[in-house]
């Protein structure tokens, strides 16, 4: 009897060793591993961003728009250099987002509202209302029906912008364009896509929560999302 409980006694002893041994095999493949939950959170939301978008954003940085299309002065459209005199005091002279989008559809072969068809004066309200227009469809843009779907267009390199029109006919809309980005789903619901934009402040890379600040209202559930494709086969390499 001694002998059988001396037995037990070894076989328990060993078994429990090897629990122990196993213990932190476990732990570190807990550590090591992210759960699912925790990968999908800081995956991109949108997609990669393929090599028509990194075009676009070649050309959305080359456009220098921090010291171009600055607000308060008269510019040239489509270069956003000052074409009057310093103390110019007549319209078309205080900021310049929708004379900035119109420049880069220049750039990249693709047609919105812009001058001569309509003066600088009031023209984001303008581009916003001709965008969800038949026009604006027969020119080729498309209304897109959320902002992921936005952001994974504009990945793709396609022309995507984001409008607000002013309620009020005698105030200032507002138009931005969405910049390629791999952000994930947390940051684009929390801050909206990446932009391009002139405007009161000028901003290669800002967020569209911050760019609509200056037009109470807009953000996020009165701005509007369109796309239009871009012919990149037919553009020069940047």
């Amino acid at each position: 009897m001694h002998h059988l409980n001396s037995s037990f006694r070894r076989l328990t002893l060993l078994l429990l060793s090897a629990a122990l041994l196993c213990i932190p095999a476990v732990l570190r493949t807990q550590t090591a591993t992210p759960t699912p939950s925790q990968s999908v959170g800081n995956a991109p939301c949108c997609g990669p961003i393929t090599s028509e978008g990194r075009r676009l954003l070649a050309v959305l940085d080359s456009m220098d728009v921090e010291h171009k299309w600055l607000a308060h002065e008269h510019v040239n459209w489509l270069t956003g250099e000052p074409d009057r005199a310093s103390n110019y005091t007549g319209p078309d002279k205080a900021t310049h987002c929708s004379a900035f989008t119109a420049a880069v559809g220049y750039r990249l072969g693709v047609y919105i509202l812009r001058p001569p068809e309509h003066p600088q004066q009031l023209l984001a309200s303008a581009q916003g209302e001709w965008l969800a227009s038949q026009a604006g469809r027969g020119a080729g843009w498309a209304a897109i029906d959320s902002v992921e779907r936005a952001q994974h267009l504009a990945n793709m390199g396609v022309f995507v912008v984001v409008a607000y029109v002013s309620p009020n006919p005698h105030t200032p809309g507002h138009i931005a364009i969405i910049r390629p980005s791999e952000k994930t789903a947390a940051d684009l619901a929390q801050e909206g896509p990446d932009v391009t934009q002139a405007g009161a402040a000028n901003y290669t890379h800002w967020i569209a929560a911050k760019a609509f600040t200056h037009h109470p209202g807009a953000w996020p559930n009165n701005v509007r999302y369109y796309s239009h494709s871009v012919e990149w086969s037919s553009l020069p390499l940047n």
